[in-house]
Parts: structure tokens; sequence; C-alpha cells
């Protein structure tokens, strides 16, 4: 069932689409351990995958994700990760839509943007750096250890690579930053957020489109599950976080993801 605009409830199809990724033949390694070259086929697969799925009007979005672990809900030991699509635009995503228009509205600047040239400058919730690929500790961090993967440059589709982005950089970065997690915990949430399916221009998000491409830019969230370490729990969207981003970050850098 799905909520109209009015707050009733409309009958919402049996649409969708749902894919597995197997992201290497061998059943004990994880994506942390494979090759950058290897990560970097992944981040293809992903993009392609996306691609090829809003080709199809009647999706809206297209979500990668990746549960890691018995706490994170996965559900097979090999190592994979998920593709959805659906005929909705999920909450989250929404809110962000929400938040990086209004942004753009008030100041013509992408917020993402704008973050990456003040954690830039700061240098304090910066956990690692690959050519023009940031991983952060996000300032208003849910969960303890979150990190964030964006692009320097702007772009609002994963799946369009902008000319001279090297996906290879990207994975090389995203190695590193598994291996810290999992020093300390193997499980954890990756999300990818892209932009929503501009081919679907029906509903309540039609009118975002004038400035999708210049408000919205796509990273990657990975949320680990730390219950030994310390209390991290949200009501509707409500997060309490007892570990401060900038802590995150000091002690995510002190790790050596080779060792």
């Amino acid at each position: 069932m799905g909520r109209s605009a009015d707050g009733m409830y409309d009958k919402m199809g049996p649409v969708g689409a749902h894919e597995v990724v197997v992201e290497t033949p061998q059943h004990d390694k994880p994506l942390s351990q494979l090759s950058d070259e290897q990560i970097e086929r992944v981040l293809w697969v992903w993009a392609s995958r996306i691609a090829d799925l809003k080709k199809d009007t009647r999706f809206k979005y297209v979500a990668v994700f990746k549960n890691q672990g018995a706490l994170a809900g996965e559900e097979w030991p090999h190592a994979h990760s998920e593709v959805a699509a659906t005929i909705f635009v999920p909450r989250r995503i929404k809110y962000e839509l929400h938040a990086s228009s209004d942004w753009y509205r008030e100041r013509e600047r992408c917020v993402y943007c704008d973050i990456v040239r003040q954690e830039e400058k700061q240098g304090k919730r910066i956990v690692d750096v690959q050519g023009d690929y940031y991983a952060l500790c996000p300032y208003a961090s849910r969960v303890p250890y979150e990190i964030w993967l964006l692009h320097r440059r702007h772009n609002h589709a994963f799946e369009q690579p902008r000319p001279g982005s090297n996906r290879r950089q990207l994975a090389a970065l995203l190695g590193r930053v598994l291996r810290r997690l999992e020093k300390f915990s193997r499980a954890f949430h990756l999300v990818v957020h892209t932009a929503p399916n501009t081919r679907n221009k029906k509903g309540d998000l039609a009118g975002y489109w004038k400035t999708l491409a210049d408000d919205f830019h796509w990273h990657i969230e990975i949320l680990p599950i730390v219950e030994t370490r310390s209390k991290s729990y949200s009501i509707k969207e409500v997060y309490f976080n007892a570990v401060l981003p900038e802590e995150a970050a000091t002690y995510l850098r002190s790790l050596d993801p080779n060792a």
C-alpha cells in the first residue's frame, strides 16, 4: 500500500526488480579483501545495473545496498550486494532531495560540494583520500563510525561518471575504508545514494527534475554496527550517537588498512 498526498492509501502494484551481485567466485573472501581492480569491477556492475533498470519508466528509484554480517541481516555468507528497483523513492532519499533542493534554491550551490569543501578545509572529520574521492565521518553521524564516500567534483548520478573520473581510485578508497571498519566490526550497511529515475516524471517528484543535476550529489553511506563499543539508537529518524564524528575520524585514521 502507498499513501497519497491527501493521506489516503492507494494500492501499490507488484512491480519491481531485485538482483543479487555476486562480488567474487571465492566463497570466503569479503569485498574488503579483493584487489582494487576487482572492487572496481563490482562498482562497474552496480553502475551498469542502475543504468539498465532506469530504462524502465515504471521505476522511480534504483538502490544498491550491501548488508554484511549477521547483525546487518546478511542473508548469505558469500560476498554479495543487492540492487533493487522500486516504483517509489525511499524516504531517506526523499529527505535528501528536499534538503538539497532547498539548499540550492537559497545558495545556488550543491550542499554536498559544500560539505566536501568544508571538511577539506577543516580536516577534522576526513578519514582517507584517494585522488578526488573523500571518505569522511559526517557532522551529524547517525551511528558510531559512520562514513560517507564522495567525489570532490559534482555529479548527481553514480551510474554516469564524469569524464576523467577514475573509479579505480574509488575502489581503492572503498577497500581501505572497509578494512579499517572490519578491524572492530565486521557488520555494516552500505548504501549507494544516487539520483532518482528522471525517466519517471510522475507524482510528487516531478518538480525536482529542474535542478536535480545541479543540487544532488551521489555518495556512498556506510553504517557500521558496533554493539559492544557504544549505544546507538533511532526513533523515527531521530538518532543518538555517543561517539563524536571527530573522534571517530581520528580513530579510523589511526588504523592501518594494510596491516
